[in-house]
């Protein structure tokens, strides 16, 4: 059974997406696309069904070589169950993420990704919608660095399960 992330931002086409894309790329670059699966989903409604935004995957292919896959969908209740950890972008993400968790059964699943920089001290990834590229630029950088580390985060865990 497959370790199993989901992203989550307001809109599921920036943020979410991006993180997605660059985990699963990092997870194939360790040979471990077997044990780890990704996913996205935003907290709004606004975009389903659309594609991740055209300058988000503009700054992914320029950064990083490859250009962002995926489908934007709406964070489900059922997630929780889905899910072994859900990382969302910002405070207001998360809470509307817990919101939906009224017992508090799931929280300790729920994790802010900029937990996971090891170069950058933000802890947020800022939404880069309604401004420039430089925006957009910064959040590949910082989720490159928050996928890194939870990366680490991940397999550590796990070899010291196996341990």
């Amino acid at each position: 059974m497959p370790y199993k992330l989901l992203f989550v931002c307001l809109g599921n086409i920036c943020r979410s997406p991006s993180a997605e894309n660059i985990m699963t790329h990092l997870i194939q670059q360790s040979g471990l696309s077997d044990r780890i699966v990704c996913d996205s989903a935003g907290t709004s409604s606004y975009h389903i069904g659309s594609s991740p935004d055209r300058r988000m995957s503009a700054a992914a292919m320029q950064k990083l070589g490859f250009k962002l896959q995926g489908q934007a969908r709406q964070f489900q209740r059922s997630d929780f169950q889905e899910f072994d950890l859900i990382l969302a972008m910002d405070r207001e993400n998360y809470q509307n993420i817990l919101y939906l968790d009224s017992t508090g059964e799931y929280e300790q699943k729920v994790q802010l990704i900029c937990d996971f920089c090891s170069q950058y001290t933000l802890q947020e990834v800022p939404d880069p919608y309604y401004g420039g590229s430089e925006g957009f630029n910064q959040v590949i950088d910082l989720l490159m660095d928050a996928c890194g580390g939870l990366l680490e985060h991940i397999t550590s865990q796990e070899s010291e399960l196996r341990s």
